[in-house]
Formats: structure tokens, C-alpha cells, sequence
């Protein structure tokens, strides 16, 4: 079986455009492949955290997953700042690595413009993203678009050090598997949901409340219109709560409009939130179950143990090839 790894950053509350577009795929991709998630701490270091809220978020994150169908048995979980080889792996691909190489990425060149004093990591951590790779002899690593350029340095690094060493690492491939429908802001439906957004209004988040739901979406914006039709360029407000609807429901957006043909944006509105509601129900009563509960450390003390063993049989075998040590 082929083997997938995907690293989650813990930062913030998950969204409704969260669970659409990737969570959803991630359950899917467990049936198909051998997976590998880990919670990508380190990387959420590269800018400024509160310590205490970041804890709560690794584990706010594994509960969350575990309770959107994750299954622990089906994947090796685990977080990456309690594996020790991730870190010292990417030591030796940074001195591996030419800084003209690093300074191209697009990521860096974005961040490090809104961030004035920016440490080190925010450049170099492309290289510890191909460290968590390269580690596992990762066959796949499923990635957005956006993502991709990271999936390609680690191929690069991988063939540089391959050449210059030995074949020690797997080259690996991304995986820009099909996502769902793109979930728009509610209150600004022209840009994506997001969670890290300052206005709370136009985002769904997957432990909201069932009133805040409801508020929120009745709340959307539309247009003046009262026609209930898919347009994204005239009508993004409603489209997108189509979206959703089609998303959650796997009714095509024709048999939508036909269905709501006859109807006002009101009921419309309530349906989807009736819709939102049921469907985030259950991962809410299975994330409180697990929230507090040990299930979470034992998951997470088996997937360290686990990749370590792994990780570290990669890293000595790199070390030994440049001369590290006795």
C-alpha cells in the first residue's frame, strides 16, 4: 500500500471550509492509502504564539479530526515536536540547502513581508517541511496548489542529497486531490472562509454553537434579488450558500435551484442552517467526548513511539553518510 503524510498546523479554530475541503478528503484518502498525520507545532512557531493557547490547539485539532472520522487504527498520528528526528533532520538538509533556493519561495517572500522582525525558522522551515517528508519515504503528500512548491524542494533536496550520498531518501509526489466546493466568507462572499478571519460573523466554525449557526447564516449577505440561482460572479452571497448546501448534501446545484425555485432567501437561509446544524452535530458530542479523555494521549504516545523508531533509522543512516560522529 502506498504511503500518504500530512502535516496540520494547530493554529486557530476550524471552519466549515476546513471540514468541505479537506477534512471531508483526508477521510477518504485513509481507505486508499497507509496515512501518516502529524500536528506540524514547529511550524506553527515560525511566528509569534501564545504558549497556552497553542497547546489547547494541538489537542483541540487531533479531537477534532478524531471525531470528523479520522480513524486512529487507519493512521499513524502523532505530534511533531515529540519526535526529536524531525528537527535534527532538517539540520542537515539546511546546511544541505542553498539560501538563494530558500528565499524563492513564495510562502516566505508573503510572510516575511507582514512581519517586520521575523526569525530565522520562517525562512528555513520549508526544509524541516521536507524533513517531515523525506523522513517516512513518503510516496505522496497531499497538498493544495498553494502547497505545492513545498512538495517540489523536497523533491529537489532529495535528489541533491540521493546524488551526493546514496539513495537515502524516496522521492516523493504531490497528491492535489479533487477538494470540495470553495466556502466564501458569509459576510464578504467574495474571498475564501477562513479562520483566521477578524470578523467572526462570516465564519462557520466547527464547534459553534447551534444559535451562533443559525445566526450566522441567516445573517449572510445576498443580493436584492429574491431568485434562489447559482451565479458566483453576480449572486456570490447566495452561490455560496449553495455551495454549501450541494456540498453537505451531494445534490447538484440544477436540482437546488429547482428544488427552491418557488422559495425566498428566508427559508432558503434556514434550510441550510438546519442542514449546518445536523451535519456538525455529531463531530461536536464526539469531539466533547474526547476532548479531555486519555484516548487522545494513548493515540498520540503509540505515534511517537511508532515514527520515531522510523524517523530515527532515516536520520542515522544521513548522519553516518556525512561523517557525523564516530
Amino acid at each position: 500500500m502506498k504511503k500518504i503524510l500530512t502535516g496540520l498546523q494547530p493554529s486557530g479554530n476550524l471552519t466549515l471550509g476546513n471540514y468541505i475541503g479537506a477534512i471531508r478528503q483526508m477521510v477518504r484518502l485513509q481507505e486508499e492509502y497507509e496515512s501518516i498525520i502529524f500536528v506540524a507545532d514547529l511550524h506553527a512557531i515560525t511566528v509569534a504564539q501564545n504558549p497556552s493557547e497553542l497547546r489547547k490547539n494541538i489537542r483541540s485539532l487531533i479531537a477534532i479530526y478524531l471525531a470528523s472520522g479520522i480513524d486512529p487504527k487507519k493512521n499513524t498520528i502523532f505530534i511533531q515536536s515529540e519526535n526529536i528526528y524531525h528537527a535534527n533532520m532538517s539540520w542537515l538538509l539546511e546546511c544541505l540547502t542553498p539560501y538563494g533556493e530558500l528565499g524563492r519561495m513564495t510562502q516566505f517572500k508573503d510572510k516575511s513581508s507582514k512581519h517586520q522582525n521575523f526569525g530565522a525558522g520562517l525562512l528555513t522551515y520549508p526544509v524541516l517541511m521536507a524533513s517531515d517528508i523525506l523522513l517516512y519515504d513518503a510516496d505522496y503528500v497531499p497538498t493544495g496548489i498553494d502547497q505545492k512548491q513545498h512538495v517540489e524542494l523536497a523533491r529537489n533536496i532529495a535528489e541533491r542529497v540521493n546524488k551526493k550520498y546514496g539513495e537515502i531518501f524516496k522521492i516523493p509526489e504531490p497528491l492535489i486531490p479533487e477538494t470540495g466546493a470553495k466556502i466564501c466568507d458569509l459576510v464578504n462572499p467574495t474571498k475564501k472562509m477562513s479562520k483566521s478571519d477578524e470578523n467572526p460573523k462570516g465564519v462557520i466554525y466547527l464547534l459553534d454553537s447551534d444559535d451562533v449557526i443559525r445566526k450566522k447564516i441567516m445573517g449572510a449577505t445576498t443580493d436584492s434579488e429574491t431568485v434562489i440561482k447559482y451565479d458566483i460572479e453576480n449572486k456570490p452571497g447566495i452561490s455560496n450558500l449553495i455551495n454549501i448546501y450541494n456540498s453537505l448534501t451531494g445534490i447538484s446545484i440544477k436540482e437546488i435551484e429547482e428544488k427552491y425555485k418557488d422559495s425566498n432567501y428566508g427559508t432558503f437561509k434556514k434550510d441550510v442552517a438546519d442542514l449546518v446544524i445536523e451535519t456538525l452535530k455529531p463531530i461536536k458530542e464526539k469531539y466533547q467526548e474526547l476532548i479531555n479523555s486519555k484516548e487522545i494521549d494513548k493515540i498520540l504516545d503509540e505515534g511517537a513511539l511508532k515514527t520515531s523508531e522510523i524517523a530515527k533509522k532515516k536520520y542515522l543512516l544521513l548522519k553516518d553518510k556525512m561523517g557525523l560522529g564516530r
